[in-house]
């Protein structure tokens, strides 16, 4: 029987799409030691196996909404959730580092797909607040993740090796599909585009949505949101346990923390978005990543030398992130109805870029202290808030919010 629109059983089969990623990388992260002694390689080849998976990933997202306009939601998830299957159990069976290499790099292009039609059908069946109010739903459950992968990828570690990971994850696959075409209808409707697809209707469907303004501050908005986070995801571990001496104990406790912080924000969002509409909710949590990243840089600058001045700033941080980030996805496709894919697609793709770029610079910037993390959070912060202000500014509220 399909799942109905306004549903819980609808929210946690999108949330599910959502979260193929997350446990696409934080399952494996703690086999990767055992993993590069078994298939006899080196530690630069196995961090190969996480940068080509986020590589694909980034890369992948280009591709899926344009031909989802077109061809429906239901085929282009199906056909990606079907290569995620085989991409994992091509590392399942991999016998050397170069195949587990190359299948990362197929698992991170085919899980682009279901990230980008969940976001593509909260468009077809939502609009306005309402959507914003979806994404955040979505956002708390997926917000979980974090805190389950990496412990049950150790578990099945511990408990037979790091292929079986991979075959839990082939499993997961496995049921989504059968999930997904049991239970979730074709979404797009009418909306449907009918002009064919050439290698032209991709620049041509994103220059279209580049020349909008208002699509180009949100998607600058979920950027600069998602940048400060993969920031701190980036160098949490030396800031946190190498200059600030957490225990990998204390540090999984922080970085749970952490990540409650976030589905507290989605939660508080749910029911903000509803009250107050998409920009003022947007304000409320741009106003939250400005401070938590202010306080996080004042701190660094006049302390600086114990984990809490990291940690609580990035729990206000995250907070924001999840009260913002939601609604600057649902601001961002809200104008284009005929065009949810393509522009799920490149605001994926653009959000991934940022997160990859500021995560390397910052990473390179590291000088065994917490200031490079603490200037990063902060930038993204008020900027953040300054689009924000911008957009409040410059254009009124859309239709339904």
């Amino acid at each position: 029987m399909p799942f109905k629109p306004d549903t819980l059983a609808l929210t946690a089969l999108l949330a599910l799409l959502t979260a193929l990623g997350p446990l696409a990388t934080d399952m494996y992260l703690a086999a990767l030691p055992l993993i590069t002694g078994e298939l006899a390689s080196n530690v630069p080849q196995a961090q190969l196996t996480l940068s080509l998976f986020l590589a694909g990933f980034a890369a992948g997202q280009l591709i899926y909404g344009p031909i989802s306009d077109r061809l429906g939601r239901r085929i282009v998830l199906l056909s990606s959730l079907a290569a995620v299957f085989i991409a994992v159990t091509g590392c399942m069976l991999a016998p050397n580092m170069e195949m587990l290499i190359a299948g990362r790099l197929l698992h991170g292009a085919a899980t682009a797909g279901p990230i980008v039609l969940a976001r593509s059908i909260v468009r077809d069946l939502y609009s306005g607040a309402r959507a914003g109010q979806e994404l955040s739903r979505m956002g708390s459950i997926m917000g979980l993740m974090p805190a389950i992968a990496p412990f049950l990828g150790a578990l099945i570690l511990e408990a037979a090796g790091w292929r079986p990971i991979f075959a839990a994850q082939m499993l997961l696959a496995g049921a989504t599909i059968a999930l997904v075409a049991l239970a979730l209808p074709e979404t797009i409707g009418a909306r449907r585009r009918t002009d064919p697809l050439r290698l032209s209707t991709f620049p041509r469907a994103y220059g279209g949505l580049m020349a909008s303004g208002r699509y180009r501050v949100n998607v600058a908005s979920a950027c600069v949101i998602y940048a400060g986070l993969f920031a701190f995801i980036s160098t949490a571990t030396f800031v946190l346990q190498q200059a600030y001496g957490l225990s990998p104990t204390a540090f999984g406790v922080s970085f749970s923390l952490i990540s409650v912080a976030y589905v507290a924000g989605t939660m508080i969002g749910t029911r903000l978005v509803a009250r107050i509409g998409i920009q003022r909710t947007m304000f409320w949590g741009a106003l939250l990543l400005a401070a938590g990243g202010g306080l996080m840089l004042g701190l660094a600058v006049y302390g600086g030398v114990r984990a809490w001045e990291v940690v609580v700033p990035m729990m206000l941080y995250m907070v924001g992130v999840g009260l913002a980030f939601p609604q600057a996805i649902a601001a961002a496709m809200m104008p284009y109805p005929d065009r949810a894919g393509a522009a799920s697609s490149l605001l994926g793709f653009c959000q991934m870029t940022s997160g990859a770029v500021t995560g390397v610079i910052v990473a390179n910037a590291y000088d065994g202290s917490g200031l490079p993390l603490a200037l990063a959070v902060a930038i993204m912060g008020f900027a953040a808030l300054a689009l924000n202000l911008w957009e409040r500014l410059a254009y009124a509220p859309a239709p339904g919010e």
